[in-house]
Formats: structure tokens, sequence, C-alpha cells
């Protein structure tokens, strides 16, 4: 799905291109792992205000998802330095907060899967689905925990 403005998804009212049935386990594989859901554009906005680093993982439904971002994403939890704040949104599914963390994450075009780090509000650290797709679960983490060490 496509970054659209808000005031779009607002008076459009955008239907929801997944069942929650279908995305439940992948969000549940996630929040498993220690990650807050965010639904709303507040949330996004509240949750990175906060202090210190913060993960948004912008789930889907895609293969990449499931084979390597998502397991890439919590393998990288393992590492001795991780962000404060661990968080998602599912594309076609959270369109609100879909969009707005879309918009925190500019100039990075939409894609889904992606993974954004942010230190006290900044993006510091993006892996598009590009990075993702063809890429092993072990190389997404060593990715992000270089990023981990770097920023957190």
């Amino acid at each position: 799905m496509h970054c659209l403005p808000l005031q779009y998804i607002y008076t459009k009212k955008i239907k929801i291109m997944y069942p929650e049935e279908l995305v439940k386990p992948m969000r549940q594989e996630l929040v498993n792992a220690g990650f807050e859901e965010l639904h709303t554009s507040e949330e996004v906005e509240n949750a990175l205000k906060k202090k210190g680093t913060t993960l948004v993982v912008v789930n889907s439904v895609c293969g990449c998802a499931a084979g390597t971002a998502r397991p890439g994403v919590i393998a990288s939890l393992e590492s001795d330095k991780t962000p404060t704040n661990l968080t998602t949104v599912f594309a076609g599914v959270d369109v609100e907060s879909t969009a707005t963390a879309r918009e925190k994450m500019i100039p990075f075009p939409p894609s889904s899967p992606s993974v954004a780090l942010f230190k006290d509000g900044q993006l510091v650290h993006m892996l598009e689905r590009h990075h993702i797709e063809g890429r092993s679960a072990e190389m997404i983490a060593a990715n992000l925990v270089g990023a981990y060490e770097e920023f957190c």
C-alpha cells in the first residue's frame, strides 16, 4: 500500500486490505518478542517522542517478512545493545499508524516490510524492502546490530 496523507485516510475511509484473522499470527510473532503494536497516529507520535532509541517495524504479510524480516529483527535483539523501545505497525491493516510511521521515514519511499531506527525522534537507520528481499535473517540481524552498536 502506498503512503497516503492522513487527511485522505480520514475522509475516504480506506478499506483494510487483510482480515485480522490472517495477520494475527504475524502480529503475534513480534508482540511475543516484546514489540508494542501501534494502531493510531497518536500512538506513533507518542512512541517517537520517547527518549532513547525506538525501532519501528513495518510488518507485512509477504514472504520476505515471514522468512527473513521478522526472524532477523527478533534475532537482532540478542545483541548486547538494543533499542530502548520496540514498536510495530502492520501495512495494509493498521492504515493510520502505518501512514504516520512512513511520514516519519521520509525521504525513504514507503515499503513493507521495512525497519526504521529512531534516536530521540530522529530517523538514524533504515532498512527498506530491497535491503530485506534476498537477504537471510542473519544478514538482517547483523545490519541491525551494527546500527544498535552505533546509535543505542
